[in-house]
């Protein structure tokens, strides 16, 4: 039995099946979720991306690991044919599913973040004070517009 103490905002965290649920589809924070594998040199080499994700995202996405070949029914039941995967959860559903290795700068555009990012992964954008309509950081949830 794993005792979790506080998760830790700016870091990976390895998670196992038993706490799931808990962290990830209870979770009222958007959670990127790296499934790889302890033989997979692309896993291997996810997992800075990874690091790199949780720092620039200070805090507004928590970022876990897990291991397939540890956790072989959640495996299935998200239907990882391959490794590593990313899986966005928010508000306990899959809102985006990355296959294969690829860069933060790629993972941060696809999951629409505001502009925080550190400067070695920023883009030319220009800061804006509104956030796009309809990212996985904000679906679901209401604007008080009229009401």
């Amino acid at each position: 039995m794993t005792v979790r103490t506080k998760v830790k905002m700016n870091q990976v965290q390895e998670i196992n099946e038993n706490e799931f649920d808990e962290q990830v589809l209870a979770s009222k924070q958007p959670t990127l979720v790296g499934f790889v594998a302890g033989w997979s040199q692309a896993s291997e080499r996810i997992e800075p991306v990874l690091k790199e994700v949780a720092k620039a995202c200070n805090g507004e996405l928590r970022v876990f690991k897990l291991d397939v070949d540890d956790s072989p029914d959640l495996g299935t039941e998200y239907g990882i044919q391959s490794v590593p995967t990313l899986i966005l959860f928010s508000e306990g559903t899959v809102r985006i599913k990355l296959i294969g290795t690829v860069s933060a700068k790629a993972i941060l555009a696809k999951l629409q973040l505001p502009q925080r990012t550190p400067a070695s992964i920023q883009t030319h954008a220009k800061h804006s004070k509104s956030k796009p309509k309809n990212t996985p950081f904000n679906l679901g949830k209401q604007t008080n517009k009229n009401h």
